[in-house]
């Protein structure tokens, strides 16, 4: 007797090209905070528990915002209503992370104007690559 039988499985493509993107965006929340972090002194091998102290933040308020936005669970995660999503989600993420780098558990300090320089540097840099992404699908498809 032949059954239907679903495999559950869905378009497993897209779902790699979510989890990479979700992987590159952290990778470079992290990297930019860990540049301002040696840019400003300190030393990531001989301090790393402070390292994380100064990436986790940033890194926990962009993993729950991003998620409360539906950035990787949109059709498409370029074109304009991607980025449009990506800046808007960033801009609430990097509150987030500020919040809770100047709380007392973390003793960090939100100066100005570094909210600035973290919201709009980290900014330039996630659209940057989408886009920049973009751009070179649409040439080579």
């Amino acid at each position: 007797m032949d059954t239907a039988v679903q495999t559950g499985v869905r378009d497993s493509a897209a779902g790699r090209k979510r989890i990479a993107a979700g992987v590159i965006d952290v990778g470079l929340v992290a990297a930019m905070v860990l540049y301002g972090y040696v840019h400003h002194g300190g030393d990531p091998v001989a301090t790393p528990l402070e390292s994380l102290e100064t990436i986790a933040p940033f890194v926990i308020g962009w993993l729950a915002v991003a998620a409360l936005a539906g950035v990787y669970t949109r059709d498409r995660l370029l074109g304009r209503d991607g980025l449009r999503v990506t800046a808007t989600a960033w801009i609430a993420a990097a509150n987030v992370g500020l919040m809770l780098r100047g709380s007392p558990p973390l003793h960090g300090s939100t100066i100005w104007p570094f909210p600035v320089v973290i919201t709009v540097s980290v900014l330039v840099v996630l659209l940057g690559w989408r886009l920049g992404l973009s751009l070179y699908l649409s040439v080579t498809e």
